[in-house]
């Protein structure tokens, strides 16, 4: 038994030296012993250099392109057309939340107005229209506050109040147009200036070449781009109040014809 135990202690000596020796023998390639480091250094590399720097131009954020572009383009001349597109986009969104909140459903307070002057008459149509926001609201308020001195009287309060409505609907406008038209000529300022300056380095070295006039022209493209996506931004926005303002009106000047048409039966039935 003994004996038995020692022939497997040796076999299993043998087996782990030939496993170690194994481990540390080195590789044989085409008859050639090669070394675990020899080999490792001819696999090729799965990420080259190259590789690393596009994969790391890709990953650039757009904020982080968009400053850069910023700097190339010169401070001096990029702030006046940021400061366009802040303050247009500003107003912009001001007058987007304004008219969304001016707009009113006129045949849901038309149908009110009417329960109102049956039920209750003049005065309970007032209190609806004064509860109600919006531009219709207040032109049907207006026409009601006119009911006792005749119906041409309200026609022609309905009038003039929409006049001035649509006045407050307008509010805004004018600065954003401005906006739109000075962020294309900040822009073509700083195109000039920046052609002005190449030429200057051109006369000041008396030779032509293209590491000397690459800065302004760059200078002058950028600030040009910048000036025409400002303005760009602004007019869609531009057209969408425009746009807006002129459905507010149209539902302004239906509902005015309806009122009238309201309080003309609300007096004959009377």
């Amino acid at each position: 038994m003994k004996k038995l135990f020692s022939l497997l202690m040796i076999l299993g000596i043998f087996a782990f030296g030939f496993n170690a020796a194994a481990q540390d023998s080195p590789a044989v390639v085409d008859g050639q012993a090669v070394s675990d480091t020899t080999a490792a250094a001819q696999e090729p590399d799965p990420y080259p250099e190259d590789a690393e720097y596009e994969i790391a131009e890709e990953e650039q954020s757009f904020d982080q392109i968009i400053k850069d572009k910023f700097i190339e383009g010169d401070p001096q001349f990029m702030s006046p057309v940021l400061i366009c597109l802040i303050l247009g986009l500003a107003i912009a969104i001001e007058r987007i939340i304004s008219l969304n909140l001016s707009t009113t459903n006129t045949q849901k307070l038309l149908s009110k107005v009417e329960d109102a002057l049956e039920s209750g008459g003049v005065e309970a149509a007032k209190e609806v229209t004064k509860s109600t926001r919006g531009p219709v609201a207040s032109i049907f308020t207006q026409g009601l506050m006119r009911m006792s001195e005749g119906i041409e009287m309200v026609e022609k309060s309905v009038i003039a109040y929409g006049s001035v409505e649509m006045g407050r609907l307008e509010r805004g406008l004018v600065w954003i147009s401005l906006f739109i038209s000075l962020a294309p000529m900040l822009g073509f300022m700083g195109t000039v200036i920046g052609m002005i300056g190449a030429f200057d380095a051109i006369e000041a070295a008396g030779d032509i070449s293209p590491s000397l006039v690459a800065g302004g022209i760059k200078v002058a493209l950028l600030t040009t781009v910048a000036g025409l996506i400002v303005a760009i931004i602004l007019q869609l926005f531009y057209n969408y109040c425009v746009s807006k303002i002129d459905s507010i009106v149209n539902s302004m000047e239906d509902a005015s014809i309806s009122l009238v048409d309201l309080l003309v039966k609300h007096k004959l039935t009377k």
